[in-house]
Parts: structure tokens; C-alpha cells; sequence
């Protein structure tokens, strides 16, 4: 998620604590070190812009790199400034505390949080809420903007109650969205491969709804805002052939080679961009949840070297008229 909503439940992670006499110093540690897993970005490579995409979410991010990363966040701002007023071991604590939310926290967006590595590649999504939803993050600042005032317990356990029931929300309404995507492909006949559903940008009201068949997408939206889920029609296209959307592509390349990286990035739903020329795009992310407009995808040059890399693109959907857009679909 974004920093502020990593940096915030790493806080309310840190001061479940009752050591009150740590608690600003606490939640000042959990809320740094509920941040750091992400710097990981500055991993990256001015010829292969995949690396940044494969190394984000990896390592740092890891269930089995926690007590590392609470050990190098505690070494770091011990030195820095907690030594004053807190030994190693409560600051490695805290450290550890904070640190911990954010892996398990990214696994609940869409994007996918490689939790098992370096056992496993597979990039865990639970799909439970958006990667930035303010009715998330705001209470959670709230609370512990009001817990380094009182300095009482009872504040962060609200907030981790309210972390916990928001996200158990999430699972609820992704498993309505769900089974109103089945129902629609019923309807449509479709013999489906997988189904899938993610909340939209910013809210757990409105659902992005993916079929996949043997050969194509269809790309719905769900509102499940009332009692009864409203499906709101949207847009098919054809996954990805290489041999039919590509034709001059050499399949020795780099180019070739980073297809397939990006079709693991992104779980696979790949497809040709319909705005930009020669261009594979990551379906799964739209601001409107109806639409097949991605946020980004690749880039290939039919005049390109055989060693030479994809380009990294984004679309430029990110609009105020679009916001307005997925506002409206969510009201009515």
C-alpha cells in the first residue's frame, strides 16, 4: 500500500505494547520501520526497467527477512536517536513489530507480495482491499495522532480492531463481487478458466470483475454498495498471442524474454494495448474498473537489437475526470 498506510498500522503495530513510557518513541520506530520494507524501489536499472518490477515486493517483503529487517531498522535508529531513551532490545522490538504489518499488509492488495521467498516466486494477492484507500488510513492516523497525546493502550487496540474488521470487510464484499461474476458468466455462457475480482481505486464498493476463457478477458465492474450486487457491463479483449499480435517479434530476444518476465509480474493477463502501438499491457489495473485501460505495460521496437530491453510505460488515465467517473459508477 502506500507509505503513509504502511507507516501508520507499523505504528499501531509497535504500541500494542503497555509500555507507556515508550510510547511516543514507539510509534515513531514502528512508524519508520513499517515504511522500510519500501526501499526496496530504489532497486533498478537504467537499461532493464523490469528489475525494478521484479525486485519490489520481493526480499524486503518476505516473511523470513522480518526479524533481519527489524535487526537493520534497530541497528540503524538506535544509533540515530533511540539509545536515549530505550535499550537495544526494546527497540529491536518495536523495530520488529513495525516492520512485520507491511509485508502482510501489501499481501491483502492486488498487486501481489512475494511472502514465501526464497522458497517460492508465487506473488500472494488477497485481493481484500485497494492499494491506497483513505477510509483505511485515515482512522489509523487518527488513532495514533490521539495515542501520543494519551498515551493509552486501549487507542491502538481500536485502531488494530479497526485494521482487522476493515480488511475482513474487504474479504466480504471481494467474495460478494465474486459470486456475481459467476452468475454472469453463466449467463454469457462462458466456459471459464479463472475468475477474478480486486477492489477498485480507493474504496471496497466497486469491484474490477476478470473472466478468462481460452482466449480472451472480459472486464466487468461490480458495485456491491447495496444489499444486491449491480453489474455494470464493460469491455473483452483477446489475451495475448505472440505469433498473432507480434508477428516480427524474435523469439531469441531480450524482448521475447522480458514478455515473459512481465507475463509473471502480472499473473499472466496480458494483453495488446488498444491506445499505444506495440504495446503488452498488464489488464488487471484501470482507474475505471470497467474499462481495459491499464495503468501500464511494456512497450516493444520491431527495430530493436536482439539484446535489447522493453520500455516501461504508463497510461495517463490518472485524470480528475476519471476520478469523477469511478465516483459517479459508485453512486449509483
Amino acid at each position: 500500500m502506500d507509505p503513509l498506510s504502511q507507516g501508520v498500522l507499523g505504528a499501531v503495530g509497535a504500541t500494542q505494547t503497555r509500555q507507556k513510557a515508550h510510547m511516543i518513541v514507539a510509534t515513531v520506530l514502528g512508524f519508520l520501520s513499517g515504511m522500510a520494507p519500501d526501499l526496496d524501489i530504489f532497486i533498478r536499472s537504467s537499461s532493464d526497467p523490469l528489475i525494478a518490477l521484479e525486485y519490489h515486493r520481493q526480499f524486503t517483503h518476505s516473511l523470513i527477512f522480518i526479524p533481519v529487517g527489524g535487526f537493520l531498522c534497530a541497528i540503524f535508529f538506535y544509533r540515530l536517536f533511540a539509545r536515549k531513551k530505550l535499550s537495544f532490545k526494546h527497540t529491536y522490538l518495536y523495530c520488529t513489530l513495525g516492520l512485520a504489518t507491511h509485508c502482510l499488509l501489501d499481501a491483502c492488495t492486488t498487486y501481489g507480495t512475494m511472502l514465501l521467498w526464497p522458497f517460492s516466486d508465487i506473488r500472494v494477492a488477497w485481493s481484500t482491499v485497494s492499494i491506497i484507500d483513505p477510509l483505511f488510513t485515515l482512522p489509523l492516523l487518527l488513532c495514533v495522532a490521539l495515542n501520543l497525546r494519551l498515551k493509552q493502550t486501549w487507542v491502538t487496540h481500536v485502531a488494530l480492531f479497526w485494521a482487522l474488521g476493515y480488511l475482513s470487510f474487504g474479504f466480504i464484499q471481494r467474495e460478494r463481487a465474486e459470486a456475481a461474476g459467476w452468475q454472469l458468466a453463466k449467463q454469457r455462457g462462458l466456459e471459464v478458466i479463472n475468475l477474478e475480482t480486486m477492489p477498485s481505486f480507493a474504496n471496497l464498493l466497486m469491484w474490477k470483475l476478470i473472466i478468462t476463457t481460452d482466449t480472451a478477458y472480459y472486464v466487468d465492474a461490480v458495485n456491491v454498495r447495496g444489499v444486491n450486487a449491480v453489474i455494470i457491463e464493460g469491455e473483452s479483449v483477446n489475451k495475448l498471442d505472440i505469433g498473432r499480435d507480434l508477428p516480427w517479434l524474435d523469439m531469441n530476444s531480450q524482448q521475447a524474454k522480458d514478455i515473459e518476465r512481465f507475463r509473471w509480474f502480472s499473473k499472466g493477463y496480458l494483453a495488446i494495448s488498444s491506445t499505444q502501438d506495440n504495446t503488452v499491457a498488464d489488464i488487471r489495473y484501470s482507474i475505471l474498473p470497467h474499462e481495459i485501460n491499464a495503468l501500464w505495460g511494456i512497450r516493444l521496437d520491431p527495430q530493436a537489437s536482439i539484446d535489447q530491453h522493453v520500455d516501461y510505460v504508463k497510461s495517463s488515465e490518472r485524470s480528475p475526470e476519471a476520478f469523477k467517473k469511478l465516483w459517479n459508477m459508485i453512486k449509483r
